[in-house]
């Protein structure tokens, strides 16, 4: 039977339907979202809407930046409780390979990935045929000197009194107590480490970092402050906490002191530079004037486009003012 054909009958390109049958259509739904007939806004830049902007920008900055900057300037030494740092010059923690070599499953106590680290830890990943517990760059790189600090408390015979360094509390709780486990068992920390060998550069294996059991193995927190990786080449780390004992006597009281260093770790071959620092904390943190100065710079590039463009608009509208009243 024959039909004839009407291009009418055709809706958007689809085939023709049947006599008396729903006409099928691609069009959308007639809704304001799908036809786009929302309320839109554009901003329209002008001189009277930019150069206020900056101007803004300029004011609220510079003096935030100037009292971040002050703050961290007057932290003084050494009242409260005094937090002691290392230092380290020269040391790219932020190169993306060293970054990536870690295994955070091994460090979470993983037994599986104890055994068998991931590749991302290569060349510190085995060692004799063993695998390396921690194992990549971070760990294998761990800064190992010891530092001791002594108040001499007699001038004629040079008597040291030994100033209490507390080496627990220096790490992040989410560090402590989440990201970084040991591996379970119920044996000694040495027996669950069994099959693994130290890295490379290490003195001791992992299960030999502190007598302390609860602050030993993967839970050690010189360890964890270290494999937390800095975003600057020169860069400080929390090594030990003084606490103030007294609220009648200073924390560190005015005196000579020694400081007794085991000298462990090497800088030379990255002609690196190593110190110690000796620090109080304020609202803001540990001395860092950073973010002063990136206040202070950002507010002052801002304030400056305004002076530019303030000057560049009311010269080229005085030179269209002019052109006009010419014409």
């Amino acid at each position: 039977m024959a039909m004839n054909y009407n291009a009418k009958d055709e809706v958007d390109g689809a085939p023709p339907c049947a006599p008396g049958g729903t006409a099928k259509t691609r069009r959308p739904d007639n809704t304001a979202f799908k036809q786009q007939r929302l309320p839109a806004w554009q901003p329209i830049l002008t001189a009277g809407t930019v150069l206020p902007t900056f101007f803004i920008i300029g004011l609220i900055f510079i003096p935030i930046g100037i009292g971040i900057f002050v703050t961290s300037n007057n932290i003084r030494e050494i009242e409260g409780n005094v937090f002691m740092y290392y230092g380290l010059s020269n040391f790219y923690q932020n190169h993306r390979r060293y970054v990536k070599s870690r295994d955070d499953s091994q460090l979470n106590g993983d037994s599986s990935a104890l055994l068998n680290p991931s590749k991302e830890c290569e060349p510190y990943r085995r060692n004799e045929d063993k695998p390396i517990a921690p194992c990549g760059a971070i760990a294998n790189s761990m800064f190992n000197d010891t530092l001791e600090l002594f108040l001499v408390t007699n001038e004629s015979d040079s008597t040291l009194s030994p100033i209490r360094l507390k080496k627990k509390g220096i790490a992040w709780w989410t560090d402590k107590n989440v990201k970084f486990r040991n591996p379970p068992g119920g044996g000694s920390l040495q027996e669950r480490f069994k099959g693994t060998t130290k890295p490379v550069n290490w003195l001791k294996p992992v299960y030999m970092l502190d007598s302390d059991e609860d602050n030993n193995g993967f839970i050690n927190e010189d360890f964890i402050v270290w494999m937390r990786t800095a975003a600057l080449p020169t860069f400080r780390k929390l090594y030990r906490l003084i606490e103030r004992t007294s609220d009648l006597h200073p924390t560190l009281p005015a005196g000579r002191y020694y400081l007794n260093i085991t000298y462990n770790y090497p800088v030379h071959s990255f002609d690196g530079r190593k110190r110690m620092i000796l620090s109080t904390i304020s609202w803001m943190g540990g001395k860092n004037p950073f973010l002063g100065i990136a206040y202070i710079t950002i507010g002052s590039i801002s304030f400056l486009l305004g002076v530019v463009l303030l000057v560049i608009n009311h010269k080229y509208r005085n030179s269209s003012n002019t052109a006009d009243i010419t014409i």
